[in-house]
């Protein structure tokens, strides 16, 4: 089966075809973040207004002619993510669906970030699983028993660890996206020169925070000094990576040690990032999967192989975004 993937959840227009919900067979993505990266962070309107310009370009590429007959069906992310940047994907693969009476599979964000990792993975992950997401805008921890058993056993109180990691880097002038710039910056830096805090590492929940770890930065950086600051950033790069990583590995570690597991996922733009990979690699007991490195980013695949796995058709009339939406 031939699934066409549409995400379009933040500023990414992302689409792509995926057989049997692990080959892929074609993809595409066009993303607004050089406009995003002069202003710090998204700009909703920004990011919508572009996707309508690319969304077409990106569909037609990747379906190539005669369009209708490559696919068996169509997947499209309806949350959770921006209001403006969903409705773009939403109305497209409505509009796809009812003109070429294909059936619609709506998926959540998050839940597609799980399936990055069994893209071109002849030994995928074993349930039940733990799977930890990790992106911009959430961090969420959940339970899996099989495709479609989802469970959440904990998220973010407040700040998202790609979210914090954003706001570090802007306060540390090292540009947007954040991780990336952290991440480049903590290879010079000595991890161990701050000790910052690691918010809710040892709470009996599976809840994260990380606005605690911005606030301690923004009065570390205030103390240090702007005449100093510029030969402390590698340090302060290298120490909140470390913190961050930290409560990720905890947290995961925690739940496989309470829960029967077989396996843990990690998913998310920061599963992209090489100190966690490793951490994960060293810390965790149980086999440990993070996606390729070019799907840990918002694409198209991952929509199209959780909806193979998550089939659940639903008439294109009734489908709306919904930002809220989590698993």
């Amino acid at each position: 089966m031939k699934i066409l993937g549409v995400e379009t959840s933040c500023d990414e227009t992302a689409v792509a075809i995926v057989e049997n919900g692990t080959k892929v067979i074609s993809s595409s993505l066009a993303s607004s973040l050089p406009l995003h990266a002069k202003s710090g962070g998204i700009i909703p309107e920004i990011a919508a207004r572009e996707q309508t310009k690319t969304i077409i370009p990106v569909v037609t590429e990747v379906l190539g002619e005669p369009p209708s007959k490559q696919i068996d069906a169509i997947a499209v992310t309806f949350g959770p993510g921006l209001h403006g940047s969903l409705i773009v994907g939403v109305e497209v693969a409505k509009t796809l669906s009812y003109v070429w009476k294909k059936p619609l599979i709506p998926v959540s964000h998050l839940i597609s970030h799980i399936y990055a990792t069994w893209i071109e993975n002849t030994t995928p992950p074993k349930f039940p699983l733990i799977a930890l997401i990790v992106s911009g805008g959430h961090t969420e921890l959940v339970y899996m028993q099989g495709h479609g058993n989802y469970k959440s056993l904990g998220g973010t109180r407040d700040d998202a660890a790609g979210e914090s990691l954003d706001k570090i880097a802007r306060l540390l002038r090292l540009g947007y996206p954040g991780g990336p710039a952290i991440e480049k910056a903590a290879i010079q830096g000595d991890s161990q020169k701050f000790n910052l805090p690691r918010p809710l590492l040892n709470s009996p929940d599976y809840d994260f925070s990380f606005s605690g770890l911005k606030t301690a930065v923004t009065s570390l950086v205030s103390n240090i000094g702007e005449e100093n600051l510029s030969d402390n950033i590698n340090n302060i790069a290298a120490s909140v990576q470390a913190a961050v990583v930290e409560v990720l590995i905890t947290k995961a570690k925690k739940a496989s040690a309470s829960l029967p597991a077989e396996s843990i996922v990690f998913g998310g733009g920061v599963a992209a990032n090489k100190l966690l990979r490793e951490e994960a690699g060293k810390s965790l007991s149980i086999p440990v999967f993070f996606p390729p490195i070019n799907l840990s980013v918002d694409n198209g695949v991952m929509v199209a192989a959780a909806a193979y796995f998550n089939y659940k058709i639903v008439p294109w009339s009734k489908l709306e975004p919904d930002p809220s939406i989590l698993l």
